[in-house]
This record gives structure tokens, sequence and C-alpha cells, in this order.
């Protein structure tokens, strides 16, 4: 039996990596990509996001800002869903496992004058930077993107917890994908796990995908942070959604996409990004865990639009997702209708 249409929040997702084969990583990287990409996106009824930029040179990463940037100048629904660029890296930790799938040859210390020049490709949208806090000068680094109004997030690390703290008192606000992109063993007590998670001044990223984080850790976890200091994300890759295979991938090299949409390293059991967007997050969220799905959906959109200063962006009228049997039927960005199923 159908359940009667409803009208919810738009989603707000802050990793996004690509989907649907469109990737913000790619080489050849263009506009259209940007453009056909946030397409995608409204049809699963993300209304904003961010960008996801990860470990490159720099001159590639200048590349990809510019990209975005352009793509934001020549639409204002895309400006609009665009709301700013995630980047992930590059001063990340070396170590497999906390490493992930970004490539060790370009990792490096923080620079604040590379965070500069990041802003000036960007034209100011660099809104999140993802950091190891046990880099060398992390902290100052810290300090100074979150005085420029940058937020820190810390993510792909092996720190100690007297690191984690350091980071939070320059000024970190923002756990990435906590309980990934970590080593796969821990000391029992203390890790940096249990700091992130008790430090009430982190805001944790969760990936609601059912590979990222069993339903149990996912559940404690947000139990933990209490469901305010908690937001759900995709990170989704560009493989996102795409059939079963073995695929080559220009910034993680062999991926292999299972039947189950989990993404791997080729060979490896190292996760290489979601292959859910952040609507199928959600629904799975909703399905295994047991929280308010209300309280799951604030977790997805009021919450993380708040993190950007987009407080009213979520609420009833502007950004919205019309939803019958969990299939998106209409969004709508902006008080405009930019998908109709």
């Amino acid at each position: 039996m159908s359940a009667d249409p409803r009208v919810e929040p738009g989603l707000v997702d802050l990793q996004v990596n690509g989907y649907a084969g469109h990737d913000v990583n790619a080489d050849d990287v263009t506009p259209d990509t940007l453009a056909d990409l946030t397409r995608a996106l409204w049809g699963r009824g993300v209304t904003t996001y961010l960008p996801t930029v990860i470990t490159a040179s720099e001159e590639k990463i200048l590349h990809v800002l510019s990209v975005i940037a352009a793509a934001r100048r020549e639409d204002p629904l895309l400006a609009h869903s665009i709301a700013g660029v995630h980047v992930e890296g590059p001063s990340l930790a070396t170590e497999d496992g906390p490493r992930g799938a970004h490539d060790i040859a370009h990792l490096r210390d923080p620079d604040v004058a590379e965070l500069d020049r990041w802003q000036q490709a960007a034209e100011g949208a660099v809104r999140l930077v993802t950091l190891a806090p046990e880099r060398a000068g992390a902290a100052p680094y810290i300090a100074a993107a979150s005085a420029r109004g940058v937020r820190i997030s810390l993510g792909h690390c092996a720190p100690s917890p007297q690191q984690v703290r350091a980071g939070v008192e320059a000024g970190a606000t923002l756990s990435t994908h906590l309980g990934n992109g970590a080593a796969s063993m821990l000391p029992r007590h203390p890790n940096h796990l249990w700091t992130q998670l008790a430090d009430d001044r982190l805001t944790a990223m969760l990936i609601a995908d059912g590979h990222h984080l069993p339903a149990d850790t996912l559940t404690v976890m947000i139990r933990a942070k209490g469901p305010e200091r908690c937001v759900l994300t995709s990170d989704s890759a560009a493989l996102a959604g795409m059939p079963p295979g073995r695929y080559r991938t220009p910034v993680g090299g062999d991926v292999e996409v299972a039947a189950d949409g989990r993404l791997t390293l080729a060979g490896t059991e190292y996760l290489a990004g979601s292959g859910s967007d952040l609507r199928t997050c959600m629904n799975w969220a909703r399905a295994a865990l047991p929280i308010d799905p209300a309280t799951l959906g604030d977790m997805a959109s009021r919450i993380p639009a708040s993190l950007l200063g987009l407080e009213g962006r979520t609420a009833a009228g502007g950004d919205s997702v019309l939803v019958e049997d969990d299939q998106v039927i209409e969004t709508r960005v902006a008080g405009t209708v930019v998908h109709r199923a």
C-alpha cells in the first residue's frame, strides 16, 4: 500500500566526491561536470552540498577549485546548491588505514599560504578542510583557517588524544567520517576515537551507508555525541550507483564495486568512498537504527545546514523534497522546481 506523499526538507551533504559517474576530482572536470552532478543530486533530494576535493598536487587542487568557482558563476541555482567546497587533505596521516585511498605521494603538512591560494582559486568558496591534527604545524594552521571563516575537521588521522585536544583548542569543530579513516586496530583506551566522541566541541560527520559503520557502532556514536552534534553524510564517490565490477579511477587507482554497493580499493578491504547518496544513507539509517526518523532527518538537513550558517534553508518552502514511498517525486531549490519524476 502506497504511503501518502510528504514534503521533507532538502538534504544537505557536507562530503560529495562525485555521484552517478560525475567525478569532482577527475583530471578533465569541467563546469558541466558540476552541473550534471548537481542535477543528479537534485534527483535524490540533495539540495545543498559541498563538492569535496581530495589530496592531490597543489596545481590539481587549484584547477578543480577554479572549475567549481566557474560552475557557481554560471548558474545561480547551482551556486545556491553548491554552498561551498570541502577540501579533504592533503595534510593527512601517511599510514595505511588512516590514509585511506588518498595518494601518499601528495600528502604534505598544512600551509596557510596554500589555503589562501585555494581561496583565491575558489573565489572564497572553501568552507571546510579535513586534516590530521598530528601533522607538523596543524594547530597554528587550524587557528589561522578558523580566523578566515574556514571550518576544520579532524580526519584520516592517527593522533594521540593530546593531539586531538590541541586541534580542538586551536579551533577544530568537526570530525570527518568518524570511525573511518582510522587504523583497523586501536588501543582499547585511550585512543583518538574516544577523545573525539567525548569532546562536545566536535560535531561528528557519520557515513550511514551500512558499510562504513555497523548499525550498532553508529547507534552508539549518535547516542554518545547526541543527535545535535551529529551529521549524516554520504562521502559518495563518482562510482556510487554504478554496476558491480572493477573500475580504473584517476585518483584512487583500481576500485571494486560490490553487488551491495560497497566500494573498496581493488584487492584490499580499504573503503574507497561510499557507493550511496545521502538519501540512500538516510533510508538505510531509518531502517537499521533505533533512532527517531525525524531526528535522523535533522541530521541530514537542518543540522548540517546550520553548520554552514544556512539555518533557514531547510525550513518549509525554499529547499524541499516531495517524497512518496521513499522515492523523490519533486525537488525544489530556492523555491524553484529543479526535478520532477
